[in-house]
C-alpha cells in the first residue's frame, strides 16, 4: 500500500516520538508499505526552521536525505495535477500545506498518515 506522511507524522516517526499513534507507526513499518514524504512537507519544514519554530540536529537537506534513506521513504514531487486539484477542494482546511497533501492523496489515491481528522471531510483515508 502507498502511504503519504503528514509533516508531523514524518517528524514524529524520525524522532521515535510517542505522539505517533501505534496504528500509524505500524503502517509505516509494514514492509509491504511504500511510504512517501511530499516535497510540500519539506518546504513546510524549511519554513519552520527559518522561523525558529522547528529545530533539527542538522540542516534541512541533510536531515531529509538521511531520513529518506534510513527509512526507505520516497519523495513525492508536486505535480501540476496536485496543484490543480487544490482548486476543487472545499475549505474544510485553510492550511495550504495540508490542502496540498490532501490533493496529492486524492490524485495519487493514497491514504494520509495524520492525526488531523479534518482530512476525512475530503474523502481521504486517514491512518492514525
Amino acid at each position: 500500500m502507498k502511504l503519504l506522511l503528514d509533516t508531523h507524522a514524518f517528524l514524529w516517526f524520525a524522532a521515535d516520538d510517542p505522539r505517533l499513534s501505534p496504528a500509524a507507526k505500524s503502517a509505516i513499518e509494514d514492509p509491504s508499505s511504500e511510504t512517501y514524504l511530499s516535497v510540500a512537507s519539506v518546504w513546510e519544514m524549511a519554513i519552520k526552521v527559518s522561523l525558529g519554530k522547528l529545530r533539527l540536529d542538522k540542516g534541512v537537506m541533510e536531515f531529509i536525505t538521511e531520513q529518506l534513506s534510513r527509512n526507505a521513504f520516497a519523495l513525492l514531487s508536486i505535480e501540476l495535477a496536485h496543484v490543480a486539484k487544490v482548486a476543487d477542494l472545499p475549505f474544510h482546511h485553510r492550511d495550504p500545506f495540508d490542502r496540498l497533501l490532501v490533493a496529492q492523496c486524492l490524485v495519487q489515491d493514497m491514504p494520509l498518515i495524520t492525526r488531523d481528522p479534518a482530512v476525512e471531510l475530503y474523502g481521504v483515508t486517514r491512518i492514525w
